[in-house]
């Protein structure tokens, strides 16, 4: 027999039982449809992660004030306790030779107005280096002059998200906005960002020079003189990071005058452990979500490999018969083993299909990122021609080794 009759032989047999065929093909379109979903899901999260990281910057450190003691003995909150400096920004800038951006900067919340247009949104007071660090472009307009961080001048930079509040289909460059009861001039417009890896709109917010925020938007805060609530550091080469902040650590912890043993009043939080970390979870996710993917192609195959001997029981006679007029061990063979990969093979499909589905169903309704491959639907489909034929082969060996005579005496 020929590959075309083996398959119509194939066919027609299971057709001729097809409600048993679809059950036994139940755990490949199970296993299938979950490959598929939880691999697109996976990949989808590492995307996300890898926007996470262009967005924070694979090679910076931040630094902020560690919380101090409150009334009554209670820790406050981490930023609370104004431990950095503008000086601490110069060390770090002139004895680290790791470190090729450093700023320092001051954030709050304000409301932003022009004309009968208002926005509620964060300001950012920054230091030059901020914008390379967290890689931020100017769009429309310029960025800030050498003489604007000294504090005398009132320029701000606006985030697509508050432009587009304010002045709609303008530029708003050139014109005075209120930030508070603050007027400011727009001197440019932020490249747009979108979403962050933490699902905030980077978009909304405004910049202006730290030592302008100092003086006429931190007024209230209390700080001392010189004082910045962050540091974010860009350093030269991801391998150095770590480097560089034992050294920044050491660095803060001799200008503050810490003791041995006494806990620092700054914290360092360094972007690449927070995204190694978030990444050796998703790995995790995605391994134990294919694991589960696999048990499932695994009692499918155990399913076929039931029904496959079940049939051969049942089939004895037939057997015997083929053998009686002509087909060899081979040829009894190859036909079990197509019938089990036609039944694998057909669910493969059809799992394929509802998987592709789910994960679209799942990205559009479930919150999570989805990212489909055709390598995925590929590898689904070559997994389940390999289920059917890994499993079907005891019980097509075990067809083929049947004694003709005994076959045929078979009732």
């Amino acid at each position: 027999m020929n590959i075309a009759d083996i398959l119509r032989t194939a066919f027609f047999a299971l057709r001729g039982n097809w409600m048993r065929s679809a059950l036994t093909s139940l755990g490949v379109i199970i296993g299938i449809a979950a490959v598929i979903v939880m691999v697109s899901i996976g990949q989808g999260t590492q995307a996300e992660i890898d926007k996470m990281v262009s967005g924070l910057g694979s090679q910076r450190l931040d630094i902020g004030s560690a919380g101090g003691m409150g009334p009554g003995g209670a820790r406050m909150a981490q930023g609370s306790r104004w431990s950095l400096t503008e000086g601490d920004v110069e060390a770090i800038r002139s004895e680290v030779p790791e470190v090729q951006y450093v700023a320092g900067s001051l954030r709050g919340g304000t409301q932003v107005v022009f004309a009968e247009n208002n926005a509620s949104t964060q300001w950012q007071g920054v230091q030059a280096d901020w914008f390379a660090i967290n890689d931020w472009r100017i769009a429309q307009g310029q960025g800030f002059d050498a003489g604007d961080y000294g504090g005398g001048a009132k320029p701000v930079l606006l985030g697509e998200t508050v432009r587009k509040n304010l002045f709609g289909d303008e530029s708003g460059i050139g014109q005075t906005v209120r930030l508070g009861r603050v007027p400011f001039t727009v001197v440019g417009v932020l490249g747009s960002k979108g979403q962050g890896g933490f699902g905030q709109d980077q978009d909304d917010l405004v910049v202006v020079p730290l030592e302008t925020a100092r003086r006429r938007l931190s007024t209230s805060q209390g700080m001392p003189p010189s004082a910045v609530q962050a540091i974010a550091v860009g350093v030269d080469d991801a391998r150095n990071l770590d480097a560089a902040q034992g050294e920044i650590e050491g660095l803060l912890r001799q200008r503050h005058k810490i003791e041995p043993g006494a806990d620092d009043d700054f914290a360092v939080r360094n972007i690449s452990q927070i995204v190694a970390t978030r990444t050796a979870t998703t790995n995790l996710m995605s391994k134990l979500l294919g694991a589960v993917a696999g048990i499932c192609l695994i009692i499918g195959g155990i399913g076929i490999m039931n029904i496959m001997l079940v049939s051969v029981t049942e089939r004895i006679r037939e057997i015997g018969l083929r053998m009686a007029v002509g087909a060899g061990p081979r040829d009894v063979r190859r036909q079990f083993l197509a019938e089990a990969m036609l039944i694998s093979l057909i669910g493969g499909i059809i799992g394929i299909a509802i998987g592709v589905v789910g994960a679209l169903l799942v990205g559009k309704f479930g919150g999570l990122p989805v990212q489909l491959d055709a390598k995925v639907v590929l590898l689904a489909a070559t997994f389940s021609i390999c289920t059917g034929l890994f499993f079907g082969y005891y019980p097509a060996r075990k067809a083929s080794l049947l004694d003709p005579i005994e076959a045929l005496r078979s009732q």
